[in-house]
């Protein structure tokens, strides 16, 4: 196919369940269910942080970006899904269906920096508890954050401007606009997009990973360190929340940008890539107020006050 006529590709029919049609209308409302969930948890989430001076901590400042995120990522997704949740051959423009997958990148890559500086605050907070305050006072929190978001932002704009422009097919075997499906329909020279996409890869997930990971390795060291059996399961406490999260997402995410790519999705890759989408977005809230007594504190109380007015 010529490249005058890979321009006439104006938009992409999005594959989903369509070989199993019968599990069409349970997806629909799995997706419904997940998404209201996520919603609504991640908006308590940032309610509660809002409302309660006990939670105006650099922990939960950053928890309240990671559920306000959280809240984007999986709308970025599920609205467009859930709008033609029934359609027999789903279809999305050329121009929505880049920008839905650019938006995704965007967001995976605030939420993978983000998961490192909450790392960070931990370790500020176990290991240097002296100078906890001085570390992380509001000013650095802050700068921590736009670094995140910032940093997410350039490497989303560099992405795009060497991504190929040109496809040869409108099918997409994926549930959404997944770039990594979108660009397996690309027609034009890759040869440079390719050791891009890996370069942003390395940066955005590998070396987050692993400053995670020596980061709580000297955690478990000064945890050891600590004599009162009390003292080592409330630093654990507020650590055991977090590594759960990163465990999920990096996981899956890890699974699908790492790995030598094939020429289509599989239904396998498919499945885990909702881990990320939707899964992680939802479980947050869960994991937090579940394992966290400040946040089941923060709730009672609100709903006491909320009562008494």
């Amino acid at each position: 196919m010529t490249e005058e006529n890979d321009t006439l590709v104006t938009e992409f029919i999005l594959v989903r369940l369509y070989h199993y049609p019968q599990a069409q209308t349970a997806f629909f409302w799995f997706v419904l269910i997940v998404y209201i969930v996520t919603f609504i948890g991640n908006s308590l989430i940032v309610m509660l942080i809002v409302v309660n001076r006990q939670l105006n901590t650099p922990m939960y400042f950053f928890l309240s970006n990671l559920s306000f995120l959280d809240i984007s990522y999986s709308s970025s997704t599920a609205l467009q899904l859930l709008g033609k949740g029934f359609a027999k051959e789903p279809t999305i423009s050329l121009s929505s269906c880049l920008a839905q997958g650019y938006v995704s990148i965007f967001l995976g890559i605030t939420e993978c920096l983000l998961l490192a500086v909450m790392a960070y605050d931990r370790f500020a907070a176990i290991c240097k508890p002296l100078q906890y305050s001085l570390i992380m006072n509001g000013k650095v929190c802050i700068h921590l954050a736009a670094f995140s978001w910032v940093s997410a932002f350039l490497l989303t704009v560099i992405r795009q401007l060497v991504q190929p422009k040109h496809f040869c097919g409108h099918v997409i075997n994926h549930f959404t606009c997944e770039l990594q499906a979108v660009f397996k329909l690309a027609c034009s020279d890759t040869s440079f997009s390719e050791p891009v996409n890996l370069v942003t890869a390395l940066l955005v997930l590998v070396a987050p990973f692993i400053f995670i990971v020596v980061t709580y390795v000297l955690i478990g060291q000064a945890v050891l360190r600590i004599h009162s059996a009390q003292g080592r399961n409330k630093a654990l406490s507020t650590c055991s929340s977090h590594l759960a999260v990163v465990s999920i997402f990096y996981g899956a995410t890890m699974f699908i940008y790492l790995r030598p790519q094939s020429k289509s999705f599989s239904d396998k890759d498919k499945l885990i890539s909702m881990f990320y989408v939707f899964i992680t977005p939802m479980l947050n809230p869960l994991i937090y107020s579940l394992r966290n007594k400040d946040v089941q504190g923060a709730l009672k109380r609100t709903i006491m006050r909320t009562l008494l007015c």
